[in-house]
């Protein structure tokens, strides 16, 4: 398999973990405030990721290195948890994961903008084809049109991460897809320590077992192993073309429902999902 193919190996592993990831917060925000959720699972990831490269014994990053760490901190360790988990508190997880199919076009735009990528038009006609497609079939489901603050914070997450997906993406050709998630994380460790400390909560008597589970698995799994196979995929693929993988991301959100919770498939989604692969097919054709 060449490195090309790889790359879209490792992006669809990384968006199959992160489709799990705002049911996650949603039951996770039921038992904890916004402000600790999000210090409390950068701090978990943080010092997890701190173990990894102290026992693997990497090196520090250039100094030149440390801004575009900055930047990826800002946008996935702080920004894209903030905001979600804000957004959680006014809306459910079906109508935050509406908002995830304009993830992968604010990636390649920003892509373009921080990576100097050039795809062409048909990309482009492409990409935004698959976020309306995905986007309108996901408002249709969740019976709920109406905006609020709830959407200000979704589309501020959106901003934020796509912004973080893309620096990280083009860091991850210098330094490594793994490395640049821990060091960005480790760069933001002493502050979120702070924090995690300033909005733990009195006691964890009244926090369900599914809020902790929640807490762990956007910890662990959000925050830090889906970034090893993402970033390396972006590095392999291309920022832009990787991207469109994430289209699949909500539509992988309701294949979860319909294992874990029997919820129905319906032909209207079956439908959905083969103009989403055909959307990403020929970005990734195009890119």
């Amino acid at each position: 398999m060449n490195k090309f193919m790889n790359g879209w190996v490792n992006g669809f592993i990384g968006v199959a973990i992160f489709a799990g990831s705002l049911p996650a917060t949603r039951v996770a925000v039921m038992g904890f405030d916004p402000g600790f959720l999000t210090a409390a699972r950068a701090a978990i990831a943080g010092i997890l990721g701190l173990i990894l490269i102290l026992v693997l014994k990497e090196k520090k990053p250039a100094k030149q290195d440390w801004w575009p760490l900055a930047i990826v901190a800002l946008g996935v360790v702080i920004g894209f948890p903030l905001f979600t988990a804000l957004a959680l508190q006014y809306m459910n997880a079906a109508h935050s994961i509406v908002f995830v199919s304009l993830l992968p076009l604010a990636t390649a735009i920003f892509a373009v903008l921080r990576g100097g990528e050039k795809p062409n038009q048909f990309f482009w006609i492409f990409a935004i084809l698959g976020s309306g497609v995905v986007f309108a079939y996901m408002f249709f489901i969740s019976g709920d049109t109406s905006l609020g603050i709830g959407d200000f914070y979704m589309l501020m997450a959106i901003i934020f991460c796509g912004f973080g997906y893309a620096e990280g993406g083009l860091l991850s050709r210098k330094i490594g897809g793994w490395q640049v998630i821990c060091w960005a994380l480790i760069l933001s460790l002493p502050f979120m320590l702070f924090l995690t400390v300033f909005y733990m909560p009195a006691s964890f008597e009244n926090v369900s077992t599914s809020a902790l589970v929640g807490l762990i698995y956007v910890s662990l799994f959000s925050m830090l192993i889906g970034f090893f196979f993402w970033y390396k995929g972006l590095a392999q693929g291309g920022i832009a073309a990787i991207s469109q993988l994430q289209l699949l991301q909500p539509l992988m959100g309701l294949a979860i429902a319909a294992a874990l919770l029997h919820e129905h498939v319906s032909w209207s989604m079956l439908v959905v999902t083969a103009a989403t692969l055909l959307c990403v097919a020929a970005a990734k054709k195009f890119a």
